[in-house]
């Protein structure tokens, strides 16, 4: 039974993000769907002595952001080394800084990619390299897409192979179940509850933040604090 989950390419995303893709076989990249204002997209966020802050970064926008994810650009490489010097201050304290600033300094110093998805992808399977997440990652880019939300979905997944699609909960209120169980193609939805706190710096414990947090806390050990991720 081969599982599929269809989501759009987000950055830095918290850990449920990546339990998911570690419990599907196929990954798909939904970057064919509209680019969403102050969404995940193009930001995420970290813990501060001050708080939870966002990264963002600047993309270019037309019009009234009629443009998919794939389409959007970034705007200037200024965000870079900001972003870089975010994580560095606040982060140097975590156990697991210098281990995981080896994942992800080579990216933020040399990287000359254009565009969103490509900058979602790449810092999304760096973070897969490094927890043994081995799922086949893919975009919508790869497929024929058909027309109607629940119908693109369940023809991607008959076009992957799948049996199974996979899906947040919140996709409760949009999707047409029919449409899948007239493909052959069962619905499991993904549980984010009840994930363990982990040791994490800067007052109160919060599970809404990016990977990156779990990482430089945690390095190695971060399966244990998932579900699906093997250690």
């Amino acid at each position: 039974m081969k599982k599929v989950a269809i989501v759009q390419s987000n950055y830095l995303p918290w850990k449920g993000y990546f339990d998911m893709i570690a419990a599907v076989d196929e990954f798909i990249l939904f970057d064919d769907a509209q680019y969403t204002r102050r969404d995940w997209r193009n930001r995420n966020l970290i813990k501060t002595p001050q708080g939870t802050k966002w990264l963002t970064i600047p993309v270019k926008v037309k019009g009234k952001y009629e443009q998919t994810i794939r389409q959007t650009e970034i705007d200037g490489i200024d965000w870079q080394a900001a972003h870089w010097t975010a994580l560095q201050l606040n982060y140097r304290r975590a156990p697991y800084f210098n281990q995981i600033s080896e994942l992800l300094a080579p990216f933020y110093m040399r990287s000359e990619v254009t565009h969103l998805s490509e900058i979602n992808s790449k810092l999304i399977g760096l973070v897969c390299e490094f927890l043994g997440i081995d799922t086949k990652i893919s975009s919508t880019s790869d497929y024929d897409l058909a027309a109607g939300r629940s119908i693109k979905l369940a023809d991607l997944c008959v076009q992957a192979g799948a049996s199974e699609y996979v899906s947040g909960p919140a996709a409760k209120a949009y999707i047409d179940t029919k449409v899948f169980e007239e493909r052959s193609v069962a619905i499991r939805w993904f549980d984010y509850s009840d994930y363990p706190p982990y040791p994490q710096l800067w007052g109160d414990f919060t599970h809404q933040v990016s990977i990156v947090d779990l990482l430089f806390n945690c390095g190695h050990d971060t399966p244990s604090y998932m579900r699906y991720v093997s250690q």
